[in-house]
Order: structure tokens, then C-alpha cells, then sequence
């Protein structure tokens, strides 16, 4: 019998002339060591991650409790203590794996961390927050120590455009606006729109689950005001563009960025100077931050006047927007439809629009063609056995990708059972597609229609009372292995449904409280809970 063949000592499987650091060669030595003998010792994922900080590495890569879009922020920051910096990163981000900024959460943390991407500024659900942290943690990028990188970088996603036109905000397609009806009865508090698009020139397809990405422009009436405010020409030249040209489909002139306000401290004085930088700091010396959008900043510091082309650079560019997918290819064929709320309010005496939202509500024509996309969903659809049944909670607009379900299982004659809780402000007014779901529970497609009505009686009453009242029956049907799915609010609607949900478990389910909660998490992470919030 042969001798097996000499190994090389561990030290000198990587050569000490090897173009890497002493940690890195640490590092790899020790992953060589692994794949070549069959008796040492592998470094575990913690003495890997402690010799090359700044990367994530072994099985904590796809652990991420922070990602939950109802958490705020400072409790995802707390979760991710101690991580690399590219999972801090993705901790700050809103969470929602909407698409807007052109990548999912972690694939934008990954393209900040490897330097395929300067802007921090994109992440629409996350708004300032989300850049003001991703600035702070950016600046340890260039104080991390050479180790802080793989040997190899892996190849990091791009937000350049790639595959066929209409598959991503970077490669847009062209659809054509085809209508738009008011859902809302007259008397309705709310303005509640469906909107149609015709898809044929796009050839866009999808599948229910997914959402719609739409370039809006911004509200004329609002571009004229900055450019008075400024005292500025409207045709002051910006890379080939005029300056009203940029101002309407260029950048937001939503809420002001910091460095709107870091501009301002540039060229003023003074106690104003001081509040300039304290904005640009995040705090809000007058206790109006929040209600300062770029009109609302200019005219705080009436009287400065940046030049056009700087005032540009100093604010955040204007981001498609998504809406979720209202309709099933099965059913309207070429064509998709969306559950759109026009967003009107009043601050200060003035009149702020929802930039998509009233775009869509007025401001586009019937022929239009605009510029869209579509978003795949994460993680959010129909379960793969049609016979599974599917409870959906989606109140309000919520209901928009619930009805795209069940036109979908409609169409396919999945037997699967449905039961939909839907609410809203009133009955007679606000009854979304009353005359369809009627239909479809007249049909069996529908098994239950549950509904809340929140403004109709003495006290405020929602669609999680609704799922408390029915709790035995929500809890035969997840025994019997349902689905459940959530369409809205984040911050309180979905809080509360997931709260009644674990009530429901504990009183009906023969578990504890901290069993309940377990119990959900479990269901979360098999993919029978599965939410589209915002």
C-alpha cells in the first residue's frame, strides 16, 4: 500500500508571497485546510468572520431578523450590532424589497459596501432616515482596514439596465394610460381611483403578486412655485435640460434633503446659517423638519438664492414609484390594473399632493404613454398547490393584489377556499368592488367575505376586530394549512393584524403567548405568512 502524499504544513498552503494581507492568508489557509484534510479543523463562521471584518460570511448571511418593514428603525440598527458592516447597511434600508432604488435590500447593501454604487439616497419606503444612516455607516467604508475585503470580490449586483425592456426601473418600457374610475361613492372621505393600462405595445407580462412601477412627473402647479420662489428663469440651462424641464420629471421636490439645507449654510449667516446646519444635521431647531418640503425650505430661507444648477445637485432625484398589480393575466389579457388612493393634504394652509398618486388621479390622459416597469415580487403570491386555502387581510387599497388573487384562482379554478377580510371608512361609500366580490362569493369562489367598517358606528371597529370576532374559524382554517396574507399599512394595520393573529393562536391554538409568537414566525418563515406593507 502506497503512502498517501505528503500535505504541504498548513503555514504554507497559501505562500507567504501570495498577494494578500496575514489575515487573509489566515483566512484562506484555514479554508484550505478544510477542503484538504480531512482531519483538521474548519474555522467556524465566527473565527472567519473575526479574521475578515467588513464581510458577512458562513450562515449569518441569510440570517437578517431585522428584515421586517414594520420595525423601526432603531430596532433594526440594535439587531444588526455587531455585524458586518454590509448587513448594517442592509439594516438601514426600508426593508421592503420594493424595487424602487433598483435592487432588493440587501443587493443595495452589498452595491454601497463593494463601491458598484455612490448613490445612498434611493431607498424610497426609507426616506431620510435610511440615508442619513446609510451616510454615517458609508464613512466607515473608507477607515476599514484592508482585511475588510474578500481576496475575490464576488460579483455585486448594478442598477444598469439588463434584459428586456419593462423588467427593471433602469430599462424601461412604454404602456399606454387607458382610463381611470372613482371607486369611492360620492360623500366618501377618500379619492380612490381604478387605473387601467394597456400593455400591448410593451409586451410586458406578470404574474399576480407582483407590483407596477410607473415614472411620474412632478405637479406643475408645485414646479411653478419653486421657480418663483427662486426667482429663478425657467429656461436657465441644466445639462441640455431647461431648469422647469428638471424640476418637473427630474428630482423630488418632496421632503427637503440634508443637503438642500447644507447648501443653504453655504451661503447665508448667521442664527439662519445655524439652522441650516442643524437641519442639514437632522435636527429640527424650529420644530417644523418635518413638514418642509423643497418649496416649504426655500421659502424658510426666503431671500437665499442658490444658483439653479447647484440647487439641482443638492436634491434627491425623482424615483418611480410602485403600486400593486390589481389584475390576473388570465383574466385581462394585455391589460393591468392598479388600486390607486390620490393623496391630498393640508400643511401650513397649503395643499401637498402625493406625486404618483394625483399624477395618476388627474394629471395623466387616456392615450398617455408613460414609462413603467414591472417589479417581481419577494416572496408574495398564490401557494403552488392550488387546493391550499388562503385567508387575505387587506383593507383599503390592501384589497388591490387580493382581487388580482382571486381573478387568478377565479380563472384557474383552483379549489382551494378563499376568505377575504376588507374594510374601510363606510359601507356606502367606500365598498371597493362591492358588485365584484358579491359576485365571486355568489360564484364559490369566494368562501367568506368578512368586512370592517371603521367610521360607521360609535366606535372604531377594523378588520383585525373583525378577525378576533371569527377567530375559531381563522384558526380551523390555518390548522387546516391556510395561507395568510396582509396588504397595507406597516406601522399600525399590519402591527395589529399580526397581534390579533397571535391572540387567535393562544385562545383557539392551546398555546401559550410566546408559543403563539413562535408559532407565527414559523408560519413566516415556511411562507404561509406573507405580507405587502408599507
Amino acid at each position: 500500500m502506497m503512502n498517501a502524499p505528503m500535505r504541504p504544513p498548513l503555514s504554507s498552503i497559501v505562500p507567504e508571497n501570495a498577494p494578500f494581507t496575514p489575515e487573509q492568508r489566515n483566512w484562506l489557509n484555514g479554508f484550505f485546510a478544510g477542503l484538504l484534510e480531512s482531519d483538521a479543523a474548519a474555522l467556524s463562521p465566527q473565527e472567519a468572520q473575526a479574521l475578515m471584518p467588513g464581510v458577512q460570511i458562513g450562515a449569518e448571511e441569510d440570517e437578517a431578523p431585522w428584515h421586517d418593514q414594520t420595525m423601526p428603525l432603531v430596532e433594526r440598527m440594535k439587531l444588526a450590532e455587531g455585524k458586518a458592516l454590509n448587513r448594517r447597511m442592509m439594516a438601514a434600508m426600508g426593508q421592503q424589497d420594493c424595487g424602487q432604488c433598483g435592487y432588493d435590500c440587501k443587493q443595495y447593501a452589498d452595491a454601497i459596501f463593494g463601491k458598484s454604487e455612490e448613490r445612498l439616497n434611493l431607498c424610497v419606503p426609507g426616506g431620510k432616515e435610511t440615508t442619513r444612516m446609510l451616510k454615517s455607516l458609508h464613512a466607515e467604508i473608507g477607515s476599514a482596514p484592508a482585511a475588510a475585503k474578500p481576496a475575490v470580490q464576488p460579483e455585486l449586483p448594478s442598477a444598469k439596465p439588463a434584459g428586456a425592456p419593462g423588467t427593471s426601473r433602469d430599462n424601461p418600457a412604454l404602456a399606454t394610460f387607458v382610463s381611470r374610475t372613482r371607486l369611492n361613492k360620492k360623500g366618501s372621505a377618500k379619492e380612490t381611483w381604478h387605473i387601467e393600462f394597456d400593455l400591448a405595445e410593451s409586451n410586458l407580462d406578470y404574474t399576480v403578486g407582483d407590483s407596477f412601477g410607473l415614472f411620474p412627473t412632478n405637479d406643475p402647479g408645485l414646479v411653478e412655485a419653486v421657480l418663483t420662489a427662486l426667482d429663478a428663469p425657467a429656461d436657465f440651462p441644466i445639462g441640455g435640460r431647461t431648469l422647469r424641464e428638471v424640476l418637473t420629471d427630474g428630482v423630488s421636490l418632496s421632503p427637503a434633503p440634508d443637503m438642500l439645507f447644507q447648501l443653504f449654510s453655504y451661503i447665508t449667516g448667521g442664527d439662519r446659517r445655524k439652522k441650516a446646519q442643524a437641519l442639514a444635521a437632522g435636527e429640527d431647531p424650529d420644530g417644523d423638519a418635518a413638514s418642509l418640503d423643497v418649496l416649504a425650505a426655500i421659502e424658510k430661507f426666503r431671500g437665499v438664492r442658490p444658483d439653479p444648477e447647484a440647487l439641482i445637485e443638492a436634491l434627491d432625484p425623482l424615483q418611480p414609484r410602485l403600486y400593486s398589480i390589481s389584475s390576473s393575466p388570465k383574466v385581462t389579457k394585455g391589460r393591468v390594473s392598479l388600486t390607486v388612493d390620490a393623496v391630498r393634504y393640508d400643511i401650513n394652509k397649503r395643499t401637498r399632493l402625493g406625486v404618483a398618486s394625483t399624477f395618476l388621479a388627474g394629471r395623466v390622459n387616456p392615450g398617455d404613454k408613460l414609462r413603467v416597469y414591472v417589479q417581481k415580487a419577494h416572496a408574495f403570491g398564490l401557494p403552488a398547490d392550488p387546493n391550499v386555502p388562503i385567508i387575505m387581510v387587506g383593507p383599503g387599497t390592501g384589497v388591490a393584489p387580493f382581487r388580482a388573487f382571486l381573478h387568478e384562482r377565479m380563472a384557474t379554478k383552483a379549489p382551494g377556499r378563499n376568505w377575504l377580510f376588507f374594510g374601510h371608512q363606510k359601507r356606502d361609500f367606500d365598498f371597493f368592488y362591492e358588485d365584484e366580490l358579491n359576485g365571486m362569493k355568489s360564484a364559490g369562489v369566494l368562501n367568506r367575505l368578512s368586512l370592517a367598517w371603521s367610521r360607521d358606528g360609535d366606535e372604531k371597529f377594523y378588520v383585525q376586530d373583525r378577525m378576533l370576532q371569527a377567530g375559531r374559524e381563522v384558526w380551523s382554517w390555518i390548522a387546516d394549512g391556510a395561507h395568510i396574507y396582509v396588504c397595507g399599512d406597516a406601522q399600525r394595520m399590519a402591527k395589529d393584524v399580526e397581534r390579533a393573529l397571535i391572540d387567535i393562536v393562544t385562545a383557539h391554538g392551546a398555546r401559550t403567548t410566546n408559543e403563539a409568537v413562535h408559532f407565527i414566525a414559523e408560519l413566516k418563515k415556511a411562507g404561509r405568512y406573507q405580507a405587502d406593507v408599507y
